[in-house]
Formats: structure tokens, sequence, C-alpha cells
């Protein structure tokens, strides 16, 4: 078979990462699974794409990125201003979407994934926006162009939430879901429980690089309203805007507060519920962001630190659980490296 040509779109820790491990796992990658992978298209909002039929030196794409240089600049490679140019005048067979569009619109991610689609083109993307925004509309279109269309590191990084509730319990009908979604909002959380402030917990968070230097994204809760709209368009297959998700973050959550739930045996956590009315899932859809003291015998009270955790609960199986780290580049680039390889497997099946 043929390599798999890749457009790799976002240069970022995942991408690097994910770049790093393609090129460093090549053989592996072949004896195991069966595969061979060519970077064809590779692109940032500096540097603009650059394209080579026969494959990019991903080893020298890394070296320019570390030493502040043009990402694309190799011999024989054709440039374009942008992504979008790029990947409209050159041919892939899987475009890897691994920037960071913002909330306002998800662009420019969802015009890249939307132009692969439509052309029959399968995408694989870490990039949460989107898919919050949009993740029916592109599941939708990847199924109307027989293609595939994958998210998995969207929620939870590299632990396979979206996969095992997708393929894991096809023919189910989900109806309800729980979860703790965002790592940094549970890291501080749970140090809270042990009497720290919130002011302390959070400050711990950015020394350890867990939390942005402008931590609002996570502890006010717009990270996990994105995962809970993605959960829902892509596993419930409903689509909900921002606006109907209700989201209370956890700066109001008082140190107080967190030592008395711990006393009582109970446990702050910022929970994401989403639930489906009517028989079998039909009805309106309730879905909100908040913290709440969970009590001892309930399984997110026992979700520590950057450990996140799904609850679902489909028809005719009972509850699901998923439970694992949800956080870092190397997890996000692990989450899209299988779905890479999903993809090559159904690929090489369809051949």
């Amino acid at each position: 078979m043929s390599p798999l040509r890749i457009w790799l779109v976002g240069f970022g820790t995942v991408g690097r990462w994910l770049a790093s491990a393609l090129d460093s796992q090549a053989e592996r990658l072949g004896s195991r699974y069966g595969f061979a992978v060519r970077v064809v298209g590779i692109a940032n909002a500096r540097d603009g794409f650059a394209y080579r039929a026969d494959g990019l030196d991903l080893a020298a794409a890394l070296a320019a990125a570390a030493a502040g240089r043009p990402i694309g600049a190799q011999r024989g490679a054709r440039t374009w201003p942008s992504a979008i140019e790029g990947l409209r005048a050159t041919e892939a067979d899987l475009l890897v979407e691994v920037t960071a569009s913002p909330p306002a619109d998800g662009e420019p991610g969802l015009a890249h994934m939307r132009e692969a689609l439509r052309r029959g083109i399968p995408v694989a993307t870490s990039n949460k926006w989107p898919v919050a925004l949009r993740g029916a509309e592109l599941a939708a279109l990847a199924r109307e162009r027989g293609t595939q269309f994958r998210a998995e590191s969207t929620v939870m990084s590299g632990t396979p939430v979206l996969s095992t509730l997708t393929e894991g319990l096809a023919g189910a009908v989900p109806v309800a879901l729980r979860g703790v979604l965002n790592a940094t909002a549970n890291a501080i959380l749970s140090q809270m429980a042990s009497g720290m402030s919130y002011e302390r917990a959070l400050a711990d968070a950015q020394r350890a690089g867990l939390a942005e230097r402008d931590p609002a994204a996570d502890v006010e809760g717009p990270d996990t309203t994105a995962k809970l709209m993605i959960l829902s368009a892509l596993v419930f297959g409903r689509q909900l805007r921002r606006d109907q998700v209700a989201c209370t973050g956890i700066t109001g959550v008082t140190g107080e507060q967190a030592r008395q739930a711990a006393s009582a045996g109970q446990r702050i956590r910022h929970v994401a519920t989403l639930a489906l009315a009517g028989p079998a899932g039909t009805g309106a859809v309730t879905a909100r962001v908040q913290p709440e003291a969970v009590p001892a015998g309930d399984l997110l009270a026992g979700i520590d630190g950057v450990n996140n955790a799904v609850v679902c609960r489909a028809s005719p199986v009972g509850e699901i659980t998923v439970i694992g780290p949800g956080a870092g580049p190397q997890l996000a680039g692990q989450g899209v490296l299988s779905d890479v390889i999903a993809i090559a497997r159904h690929r090489a099946m369809r051949s």
C-alpha cells in the first residue's frame, strides 16, 4: 500500500510532539500497524503552508521550529501564505488539524476541516472549538462523503473517551452524562480540600505549568463547556450552542467551603452534566457546568488531581465510566496519533 500522505496543520506543542512521534516511530508504525506515513504538507500561522509531494523532512522542520526558522524552508517545497490556500492547492490522504482556534467562531480550524471533509479526506483533530461549535455538522459531512472525522484529543486528551462511547457502545442510546473534564480546575479543587486557599492552589498550578498565566478558560468554565458541547455533538448527536450550556466557574469556591465539604465526607468538583429528556433521549437537552459538593459514594468524588472522568448512561447498557489523565501536550498528541492509526487501518481495510 502507498504511504498515508498527511497534511499537518499546526506546529505548536501538540503538532511538534506528533511530528516527532511519526518520525521516530516510523518503523514501529509499519511493523505493528501496517502502514507508512509521509507528511507532505505542514503549516503554522507564522510561516504559512509548505508542501512537497514526496514528503517533507520532519526532523528538519522540528529543528527549524526549535531555532525559530521557517518550518517549511526545505529544498523542493512549494509554499502558500496560509494553510487554507495550501490545502486547496494540494492533495493528501488525511488532514491532521492541531491548531488552537478561538471560541468565537472556531476559525481558521473549522475552514480547514470543512475543506478536507468536502473532498472526502478524513480529519483527525485536537482543535476543540471548531468541534464544540460545529461537531454535529462535521460528523455529518464525514458520513455524507464516506470518510472519517475523529477528535479524540478534544476531550480528556489521550484518554479514549470519544471512541469508547461512539464505537465501543455503537448501537446503544446515550441518555445522560456526568463528568469532571478539566484537569486544572480539578487539581485546584483537590488542593483546596486539604485546606489550601484558591489563590495558593492556583499559583501552585501555574508554577507547575498546569494553569496558564491567564487561567480563565480553565477556572471560569469555557474549556469544560467546549468539551461538554463536543460530547453532546459526537456522542449524543445533538449540537449545542454555547449559550445553551449554563456555566459557573470555580473562582467563587472558598477554602472554607472546600474544607466544610471535606469534613462532611464530600468533595467539591467542577461537574459537567448533560441529560436528554423524553423516551430514549429524544427530548430537550439540559446542559450545565458548575461546582458541586459530591458525596463520598459518588465516583466523581474520588477523581483527584489532574485526572478526569466521564460517566455515561446509555440504554440498554447502563452506566459506563472512563477515567484517565486529562491534560498535557504529550497526551493530546497521543490522542491524535491513535486517531491517525485508526484512520490508516480503515483505509487499509477499504483498499
